[in-house]
């Protein structure tokens, strides 16, 4: 069975084949994003307008590109997938719009895929991960613990109260003039930095809870610049550092708590997203999963952030299970995972 995914729904305009191969590794035949790095760079983040006519413009090379890389014709998909929310509007009406007509013309069935359900079964796709586990989602917009009981099955239980942990790194970096994508140029520059440096705001560590919090910690930063005390080079890999330990700091109390608020079943700690990337927090919730007596697992650095593999998997799991899309669906700049059970 062989599915292609669509994926439009912030700045990486993605299209790939996936399929249902015994061997984990033989599933994805083709992975191909686009990113849109080089519109908004200038901008310091995304702007909706610019990714939706991008989109417009990077679609049908991509899917064709995707289609060709996989060695299959359109004729020889079994149903195609593509986000349908949550995300920004504009682009992820092309992507709709584009699986919509190809499932008509081809007479192919549609699946409408919630983003989030597609990082929640990464892990499944590359590692395939039994139900239920633990999910840390966390990404430029999300930022939650996740019961994943099973397909549409899912609780959330700990949320941001603010920002979301990606968000918080492309906000700093974008005060530290650090470059952009935020997230990737925040951890380059802490490498060479000392993560006891400087004194941040240490939002609810030791509360009780699972949610998150980290204006309070962006603030932090935008104090100490504001003094201008940080200067140099180095003073800027100190920042970068200690910003970064902070936040894993943070991630690793929540996700203590979150680890007390599941029962013995959930012997998988997961983490998805774009965030996910990041090596240090990686490592930090890896030790954690150790010292708690729980197996750590992450989907490799390419299928963290946003990538069409992961909406075409979710659609193959649905499609496996009956859960075709009518082609009324629409397009949705907020789709809980909760409201998927209904």
């Amino acid at each position: 069975m062989n599915i292609l995914g669509i994926e439009t729904s912030c700045d990486e305009t993605a299209a790939a084949v996936v399929c249902d191969a015994n061997v984990a590794s033989e599933r994805v035949r083709s992975n191909i994003v686009f990113s849109q790095i080089s519109e908004h760079i200038e901008y310091g983040g995304v702007v909706p307008e610019i990714a939706a006519r991008a989109h417009l413009h990077y679609i049908r090379p991509t899917i064709e590109r995707a289609l060709t890389e996989a060695g299959i014709t359109l004729a020889e998909i079994d149903a195609i997938a593509v986000t349908s929310g949550p995300g920004l509007i504009g682009g992820v009406l092309v992507g709709v719009m584009a699986a919509k007509a190809m499932a008509m013309a081809h007479k192919k069935p549609f699946l409408g895929i919630n983003h989030l359900e597609g990082h929640a079964l990464t892990v499944r796709l590359t590692h395939d991960t039994p139900f239920p586990y633990l999910l840390l989602l966390v990404s430029g917009g999300h930022c939650q613990f996740v019961a994943v009981e099973g397909l549409s099955r899912y609780t959330v239980f700990g949320r941001t109260l603010d920002d979301a942990a990606g968000e918080a790194f492309d906000k700093v970096a974008k005060m530290m003039d650090a470059g952009y994508p935020g997230g990737p140029a925040v951890e380059r520059l802490a490498l060479t930095g000392r993560a006891e440096q400087y004194a941040l705001t240490r939002p609810l560590i030791g509360r009780k809870g699972c949610d998150f919090s980290f204006s309070g910690l962006k603030t932090s930063v935008r104090t100490l610049l504001q003094k201008g005390i940080v200067i140099t080079d180095q003073d800027k890999a100190d920042l970068a550092a200690s910003f970064q330990k902070v936040v894993g700091d943070h991630i690793v109390d929540r996700t203590k708590n979150a680890l007390t608020c599941v029962d013995e079943r959930y012997q998988h700690l997961v983490v998805a997203g774009g965030v996910a990337a990041n090596n240090y927090l990686r490592g930090r919730l890896n030790e954690l999963a150790m010292e708690k007596g729980r197996t750590f697992v992450a989907p490799p650095m390419e299928l963290c952030t946003d990538n069409a593999a992961m909406i075409a998997w979710a659609g193959l799991e649905r499609f496996k299970a009956g859960l075709v899309s009518d082609l009324n669906i629409s397009p949705r700049p907020r789709w809980p995972l909760e409201a998927l059970a209904g």
